[in-house]
């Protein structure tokens, strides 16, 4: 619900700037409208949401919004976000993928990444959907990745944290191990905070079990788009 709300204020927030600034874009072309959205959008969301969420906090969404960098150079840094989301949703087709200020919340549950109940171990369709992703990831090398690990409430909080992790790990060590520089990532086990369906049906317990990505610019993305904008 928390997640909802700061989505529908910085949609209202992003509306009135658009909307009164309409007869300016009409002068500029797709691009250059792109990189204002994406300024305007950069700027409210640190200003407002970053100090209050931070980095890390509130799981895959706190770690996008917790990055943002604004202005113009934020603005170039969302358009290649734009872009890698639309190459993430075509290689896996179904999975939740979120374009948030300058970053992608992609939501890995059990149509693409599912776990058994107690099992931290990737099964071989999970591991042909990361080999999906793989492809994707080496065309856009100066992104971080932050994964987060979660569990359906089967068992101990303590215990579903530690598992937690191990799941954030073990898709951090398949990716790896296909050749991403293991630097690009961090993980992070959730445990049974934030779920996503009821824990009180077999099917909502499934969906608990996921791993969720925040995908961010580096600080080399976030340098040569500085760059870009002094030209």
């Amino acid at each position: 619900m928390k997640n909802k709300i700061i989505i529908v204020l910085v949609s209202l927030f992003l509306s009135v700037n658009l909307f009164t600034s309409c007869e300016a874009a009409k002068n500029t072309n797709k691009t250059q409208r792109g990189v204002a959205i994406g300024a305007v959008g950069g700027a409210l969301l640190g200003g407002i949401l970053g100090n209050n969420i931070g980095k890390g906090g509130n799981g895959a969404l706190g770690a996008v919004l917790g990055g943002v960098i604004g202005g113009v150079a934020g603005g170039v840094i969302g358009n290649k976000m734009d872009k890698q989301a639309r190459e993430i949703q075509t290689a896996l087709p179904g999975v939740q993928v979120e374009r948030v200020g300058e970053g992608i919340k992609l939501v890995l549950g059990e149509n693409a990444v599912r776990f058994d109940t107690n099992k931290s171990t990737l099964t071989a369709a999970a591991k042909a959907n990361l080999d999906k992703l793989v492809s994707v990831f080496n065309q856009y090398p100066d992104t971080n990745i932050q994964i987060y690990g979660y569990t359906d409430n089967t068992g101990s909080a303590e215990y579903n944290l530690k598992l937690s992790d191990q799941r954030a790990a073990s898709v951090k060590s398949y990716l790896s191990g296909k050749g991403l520089a293991s630097s690009r990532f961090v993980t992070t086990g959730i445990g049974v905070a934030d779920p996503i369906a009821t824990n009180d049906s077999p099917e909502g317990r499934s969906q608990n079990r996921r791993v969720e990505f925040a995908i961010t610019a580096n600080d080399k993305m976030v340098q040569d788009a500085k760059k870009q904008t002094e030209k």
